[in-house]
């Protein structure tokens, strides 16, 4: 799914009078509001036009406990949302419940804007994915509640690989790479058997994580860059390998419009957001008039021999902590995100936000690649000053460098983590 990067980090003026505000108690989240008489929630467009009877369901559940309670909801466009939170947040007229994507929560959870909450109290909550898990923690406090889930799966043209004597998705990375071979042999040198945009920092990290690497860690409540790491740069010479390879495209590019390229017929494979593929063999995308019932999504293998790690994106709840109504916003997110919320979501093709839910759709075909694909997940360092560190590029900088050749793999990294380390330990 698509999800903007964490939003600019220019609300520290909106948190003058947020510190003195808030305070836990045994019911989920702060003792403010435990009798209010009105919620406000802030959800996207997504549940207004897909799921709207969930949202029902869960204002009905609140409202069986605190009769004669208002429940009021104001939708947003992704592209919208942050720009209006920012502003109310400066007010007292923050709305109680509020819809984040994950990567958006932590320069939020930074400055001090939501309030902490018990995960204790929330259906399902030991076993929430990790990777939705982790953006909702932040300096050992649970900010927020996992809501949905969306993963990275890998994607190929049936035609293409059938014409090299491959009928079957691969299990292994020899099985993958070795196919893949075939096709970019059979199709030259103009052809990517791999569309791989080179600053597409999702996938690259994905190899890097498979190889025993990640961005940064933490140590004693201080971060630090480890992409120079023996296991790191193993990951990252795996990426580049693969951008050698097979992919034949502009090496500068992002993965913005990855379908579009895929959808013009210029690759024989993608390894992206599971709605990529789909989206391609829209009529509207596809420009070679064969995607439709020719694409075909796979769990992508890794080098080390187990599933690729992915990122795992989707959407988180929060309380603000300006809110007046805590108690009974923690109400509403558990009503909305339990058992029966996460069967609705899942029927509407969305991963849900547990494990034990998941496991239940590795065993329908229709879900069975998506809900193993995430099994294996990775989120970012939820460091202070990741924020910046995305902000400023750092990882696609270095990517693309080594992509073109411009650096070698050790050298971009390098310079890549002393970017990162400048930033990363920075409110």
């Amino acid at each position: 799914m698509k999800r903007k990067l964490i939003a600019a980090i220019g609300i520290a003026g909106m948190m003058v009078s947020i510190a003195a505000c808030g305070g836990n108690d045994d019911n989920g989240s702060s003792n403010s509001g435990a009798d209010a008489k009105e919620l406000t929630v802030w959800l996207t467009v997504d549940a207004q036009n897909n799921w709207p009877n969930l949202v029902k369901a869960a204002d009905a559940a609140v409202q069986k406990k605190h009769p004669g309670i208002k429940i009021n909801h104001e939708y947003y466009g992704w592209p919208d949302k942050n720009t209006k939170l920012d502003a109310v947040l400066a007010t007292d007229k923050a709305p109680d419940v509020v819809e984040m994507g994950n990567t958006e929560m932590l320069s939020y959870m930074v400055k001090g804007a939501f309030a902490p909450v018990d995960a204790s109290k929330f259906t399902n909550s030991s076993a929430w994915l990790d990777g939705l898990k982790a953006s909702v923690t932040y300096s050992g406090k649970t900010y927020g509640v996992p809501y949905y889930a969306g993963g990275r799966v890998a994607n190929w043209r049936k035609d293409l690989f059938a014409s090299v004597g491959v009928k079957t998705p691969p299990k292994t990375y020899a099985e993958l790479t070795a196919a893949l071979d075939k096709v970019q042999k059979k199709e030259g040198d103009k052809f990517s058997a791999c569309y791989q945009p080179t600053r597409d920092w999702y996938a690259a990290m994905s190899f890097v994580y498979d190889a025993g690497g990640s961005i940064a860690k933490e140590s004693g409540g201080q971060w630090k860059a480890n992409l120079s790491s023996p296991e790191s740069i193993k990951g990252l010479t795996e990426f580049k390998n693969v951008i050698d390879k097979y992919m034949h495209g502009d090496k500068t590019k992002d993965e913005s419009d990855r379908y579009i390229v895929y959808g013009q017929g210029k690759s024989g494979m993608i390894f992206g957001a599971a709605w990529e593929g789909a989206t391609s063999a829209d009529p509207k995308n596809d420009k070679t008039g064969k995607l439709k019932n020719n694409l075909e999504n796979f769990v992508m293998p890794g080098p080390s021999g187990q599933n690729m790690p992915v990122f795992l994106g989707g959407s988180d709840l929060a309380i603000p902590v300006k809110s007046k109504a805590q108690a009974v916003a923690a109400e509403w997110i558990n009503a909305f995100t339990g058992p029966s919320g996460q069967k609705g979501l899942m029927a509407k093709g969305n991963l849900p936000n547990n494990k034990t839910d998941l496991a239940t759709l590795k065993n329908d075909p229709a879900t069975a690649v998506p809900a193993t694909a995430a099994e294996s997940n990775w989120f970012v360092p939820m460091a202070p000053g990741w924020g910046q560190v995305e902000k400023a590029q750092v990882l696609q900088t270095m990517l693309q460098n080594i992509g073109t050749g411009k650096e070698s793999v050790a050298a971009a990294a390098k310079e890549a983590d002393a970017a990162i380390d400048k930033v990363i330990n920075t409110k």
